[in-house]
């Protein structure tokens, strides 16, 4: 009930932009942070295996592909909310 009038309340009074761009801020945020670490898991299996870097390489560019779609889907999704 109580959270009821809250959501209400700040639908009132305009603040779903708000949240909206908070949650795609906050989307934009988590993907950096998880293509840095896929950046550095690449970067660390390579010195350790310089003869697979190429393959570690490929690797890290799709996975960074798909958190870079997953992130603007989120985007996408918070700003038409």
């Amino acid at each position: 009930m109580l959270l009821t009038m809250i959501l209400q309340t700040a639908a009132a009074a305009g603040l779903g932009k708000a949240g909206a761009a908070l949650g795609a801020g906050i989307a934009a945020i988590a993907a950096a942070i998880g293509i840095g670490k896929i950046g550095k898991a690449a970067l660390e299996a390579g010195a350790r295996q310089p003869e697979q870097a190429g393959h570690y390489r490929m690797t890290a560019i799709i996975i960074g592909a798909l958190v870079e779609g997953a992130c603007l889907f989120a985007i996408v999704v918070c700003l038409i909310s």
